[in-house]
C-alpha cells in the first residue's frame, strides 16, 4: 500500500510541471494527495466487498422477483457466460481510453498530464464504486435463476448488484476521452461524434451486464452516472481559472458524538 501510494505520487510530481498548451493545471502536492486518499478509500471500500456475507439457503429459498422493483423485475434470472465475457472488451478498452488521445499533437506532448487526470477519475469512480458494492446488500439477477447451482448465487460475491463496477469503468474511461478531446479540440466537427460513442460504450457496457446477469438497469444507470460524471468533472476541475472549485477526499468520525462515521468525496467552491 505505501509502495503504491509512493509511486503514484512520483508520478503526479513528474508531470504535473509539463502542461504545454494545455488547458489543464495540475499541482504536485495537491494531485499527489487526492490521488493517496482516494486510494486509501478504495483500498477500503475493497475490504466491505471482500467481507460480504454470502446469502444462507433459507435466504436463498425466500427471494422473489416480485419484490423487486418493476424497472428491473424483468431482469431477475438472467445469466449469460457469453454477454459477461464480451463485457470485458469495452472494459479493457476504458482502461486504456488515454491511449485513444496520442494520435493528436497537443494531447500527446500533455500525455503525462492527462495520465494523471485519468488516474484521478478512476480512484474516484473506484471509490464510489467500493463503497457502494461493499456497504449496499443487492442481490444480482442472476441470484433469481433457480437454474443455477446454489452456491453460486449465495455467494457474496453475488450480493453486490449495486452498483455496476464495469458500467462504472466504461462511462469513465469513455466520457474522460471525450471531455479530453473536447476540451483540446473545442472547435472540432468530431466532437458531437467522440460525445456519442462514449454514451454508445456505457449503453453497450449496460446491456452486457444486465444480458449476463451481474446487473439490474437501475444499477448500470447509476454506474454510468458516475462513471460519466467523474469521467467529466476530474477534467474540468483541473482547467484553468477552475481554481475556485475544489473536489477532495473526506472523513468524519463520531459525528456530534453519535457514534456514526463517514468517508466519501466533497466538493467545495470558494467565493
Amino acid at each position: 500500500m505505501k509502495n503504491l501510494l509512493l509511486l503514484s505520487f512520483c508520478f503526479v510530481l513528474s508531470y504535473t510541471s509539463f502542461s504545454q498548451g494545455s488547458p489543464y493545471k495540475t499541482d504536485a502536492w495537491t494531485d499527489g494527495a487526492y490521488i493517496a486518499g482516494t486510494v486509501g478509500l478504495n483500498v477500503l471500500g475493497f475490504t466491505f466487498i471482500q467481507n460480504k456475507d454470502a446469502l444462507t439457503e433459507a435466504e436463498v429459498a425466500d427471494l422473489n422477483k416480485n419484490d423487486i422493483w418493476g424497472i428491473d423485475r424483468w431482469a431477475a434470472g438472467n445469466y449469460s457466460e457469453e454477454a459477461d465475457a464480451l463485457s470485458y472488451i469495452p472494459f479493457y478498452a476504458a482502461l486504456a481510453a488515454p491511449l485513444a488521445l496520442l494520435p493528436g499533437e497537443a494531447e500527446r506532448n500533455n500525455f503525462g498530464q492527462i495520465s494523471v487526470l485519468f488516474v484521478e477519475t478512476m480512484a474516484t469512480t473506484g471509490v464510489f464504486y467500493t463503497m457502494t458494492a461493499g456497504l449496499i446488500d443487492k442481490s444480482r439477477p442472476l441470484v433469481y435463476n433457480e437454474n443455477l447451482p446454489l452456491d453460486e448465487r449465495a455467494e457474496g460475491g453475488a450480493q453486490r448488484s449495486f452498483i455496476a463496477g464495469h458500467t462504472a469503468v466504461a462511462a469513465a474511461g469513455s466520457f474522460f476521452a471525450a471531455k479530453i478531446f473536447n476540451d483540446f479540440h473545442p472547435d472540432s466537427k468530431a466532437v458531437p461524434f467522440v460525445w456519442g460513442g462514449a454514451t454508445g460504450v456505457s449503453v453497450l457496457m449496460g446491456y452486457l451486464r444486465t444480458k449476463a446477469g451481474k446487473h439490474f438497469l437501475t444499477d448500470n444507470i447509476a454506474g454510468a452516472v458516475v462513471g460519466a460524471v467523474s469521467g467529466i468533472l476530474i477534467p474540468e476541475l483541473h482547467k484553468k481559472g477552475k481554481e475556485n472549485i475544489d473536489l477532495y477526499p473526506t472523513a468524519n468520525f463520531n459525528i456530534n458524538g453519535t457514534g456514526i462515521n463517514t468517508k466519501g468525496l466533497a466538493l467545495s467552491y470558494k467565493f
